[in-house]
């Protein structure tokens, strides 16, 4: 009998199984791969469908599919989802109990899985390695593959092991998948892994759905509540350096009357467990965290991320920001900058001992620093760090939507430049814009400094507007800012022109505030103010089955399968199918409730 169409196959895989009509761009080209038994690298950013990448090749190769995963929370999300769509998955690590971890023992052995997760402690155990030599492995997929490299963004040392599964599994085809990775990290990861004669599938790392505004930081907390006043029904999550101050941003949001936690290594692990879960299911709309939250996290519907600090590092924030708009829906991604930001990190650097991680680690800070005060398109500063280039300014930025605007600012750089030289290039930057602005403190009184020329003479302005001014001339390399040293300000060459007046100077007048935004007769997800009804009338239907379920809501339908509903309006089976993200599987389930909800809110709009 001739062997199926392999492409038919796949397509069909895809419709019944997924409920999707179309690949996103490289992954049938990975599938494929796969399925030929060919290895892997890829490169594609959160949310552009890596996990489609093998969960599709599992069902069309014989075996079962060996998925490394860094958290036990992300399997359980993966594994919830797969079995909404009538996938045999199941996940096999330290949070079973002795039966539970018996009977996944047991399937695995029957033949009864498509995929396994499991973590790589877990999996380089030499009992388990043993177990699985006895079995028909279909593929190999090792999913935040950056934590291999040393020099990622996040390396975990229990993922140094893996380099033994290419050599221990010649036959099997192994893939490795990050969203995260420079060009270093990258060969550093396909070395490791043994992924030398691997097809590399390099996405692009846009996101434009994604819209990212960056402001100075003036009274942060007034600015975060100022961004979530129009957002209380959203999903977000608020990412902050330290414990202590996502316990204070949380209370903060409380008291205001949002739905909000902190979360953080430092609470019981039932605490934690316990706000993911809420976050999941739609009952928590804002969590407040450290690092500690959102790798994974599989949620789909996350509206927004807030940075109330400056991130270490362009990967993680590219990571971070990424968990918002998952679902291809619009999202926003605010970043609160300011200078002291900086001077926290680098004194945290200068912990580090190993030299060599001391320097790639400031490199990689600099670039953040200098995303965060750039004045051209972030996008395309953000994706030039990665080594894409963008043809054109992305226009969903704020650079892009709300140019700055920038003034002759020549007298008013000499007078900060002044005020450096007369104070002895001795303070940083709050001293010199308090001696500008005619402070009248005992710290100025005290060292005279009241009596210099520069005192006073910058009255006309705000600490905001001089501080932000002081911050450009830093980024500009006409200050210096002495890291080691108190972060005191000193001149250097370039200024000497400008002090001089031979050099005229125009700079970006600060952003403390973010612009009023125009009235928009859309929702925050696109859908025209005559569906929101019927929108929101399928979430609490969804989100009632999700709790008869014990599932996350997305696990259901995502946002964007219900956006597509409320627009489409499907009055029939075939018309649901043709619905992105219903399969065969969730028809038959869900379809009969769905579709009498869309019905009963039709003919309500009717009469």
């Amino acid at each position: 009998m001739a062997a199926a169409d392999p492409t038919v196959s796949i397509q069909d895989t895809l419709r019944r199984v997924f409920g999707l009509h179309t690949f996103r761009p490289l992954q049938q080209a990975i599938i494929e791969d796969l399925i030929a038994g060919r290895d892997a690298f890829v490169l594609m950013p959160t949310g552009g469908g890596k996990s489609l990448c093998y969960q599709l090749p599992a069902l069309l190769r014989p075996g079962v599919a060996l998925v490394v995963s860094p958290l036990i929370s992300l399997m359980k999300d993966q594994v919830d989802a797969l079995n909404a769509n009538g996938i045999a998955a199941a996940c096999y690590n330290s949070s079973l109990d002795a039966a539970a971890a018996r009977s996944v023992l047991a399937r695995l052995h029957a033949g009864e899985l498509d995929l396994l997760y499991v973590a790589p402690e877990r999996l380089m155990n030499p009992d388990f390695l043993e177990r699985l030599a006895q079995l028909p492995i279909a593929l190999i997929a090792v999913d935040e593959a950056h934590c291999v490299s040393q020099w990622g963004h996040d390396f975990r040392p229990e993922y140094a092991a893996l380099g033994d599964l290419r050599s221990r599994f010649p036959g099997v085809p192994l893939i490795a998948l990050t969203a995260t990775a420079d060009p270093h990290t990258r060969e550093d990861v396909v070395r490791c892994l043994g992924l030398d004669e691997a097809h590399r599938h390099i996405s692009s790392f846009d996101r434009p759905n994604i819209r990212y505004t960056v402001l100075e930081k003036h009274r942060p907390m007034d600015q975060l509540t100022r961004f979530l006043d129009n957002r209380r029904s959203e999903a977000g999550i608020v990412y902050a350096l330290s414990r202590k101050r996502t316990e204070e941003i949380a209370a903060h949001l409380v008291a205001a009357g949002y739905q909000a936690a902190a979360y953080h290594a430092g609470l019981a692990g039932s605490l934690r467990h316990d706000i993911q879960e809420r976050f999941l299911r739609d009952d928590l709309a804002i969590v407040v965290a450290t690092v500690a939250f959102g790798m994974g996290i599989d949620k789909p519907n996350v509206r927004f991320v807030v940075h109330y600090d400056l991130p270490k590092h362009i990967e993680g924030y590219y990571q971070e920001t990424g968990r918002a708009g998952r679902d291809g829906l619009p999202a926003e991604a605010l970043l609160l900058y300011g200078a002291q930001d900086v001077v926290t990190a680098r004194r945290l650097l200068e912990g580090t001992e190993n030299p060599e991680q001391r320097r790639i680690e400031s490199h990689k800070l600099q670039a953040m620093v200098g995303l965060a005060e750039s004045l051209s398109c972030r996008r395309r500063v953000l994706l030039g760090y990665f080594g894409e280039d963008l043809e054109a300014d992305c226009g969903n930025c704020d650079i892009c939507l709300n140019p700055p605007e920038t003034f002759d600012a020549t007298v008013a750089a000499q007078k900060v430049l002044s005020c450096v030289y007369r104070v002895g290039e001795r303070f940083g930057v709050k001293h010199v814009v308090d001696v500008l602005r005619g402070a009248d403190t005992e710290r100025i009184r005290r060292l005279g400094h009241d009596r210099l020329s520069t005192y006073g003479i910058g009255a006309d302005m705000s600490d905001a507007e001089w501080s932000s001014l002081t911050r450009q001339l830093i980024h500009l390399g006409f200050l210096s800012q002495d890291v080691a040293n108190y972060s005191v300000l000193k001149l250097t060459g370039k200024s000497r022109p400008v002090l001089r007046g031979d050099q005229p100077l125009r700079l970006a007048r600060p952003r403390i505030r973010q612009a009023k935004k125009k009235k928009r007769a859309r929702s925050a997800i696109g859908l025209a103010a005559a569906d929101e009804a019927l929108f929101e009338s399928l979430r609490a239907l969804r989100k009632r089955l999700a709790e008869d379920q014990g599932v996350p809501p997305y696990v259901i339908f995502g946002d964007a399968t219900l956006v597509e509903m409320s627009q489409r309006k499907p009055a029939d089976e075939a018309g649901l199918l043709d619905i992105t993200g219903v399969g065969q599987v969730k028809l038959e389930r869900y379809g009969a409730e769905f579709l009498e909800a869309i019905a009963r809110i039709q003919t309500v709009d009717a009469i």
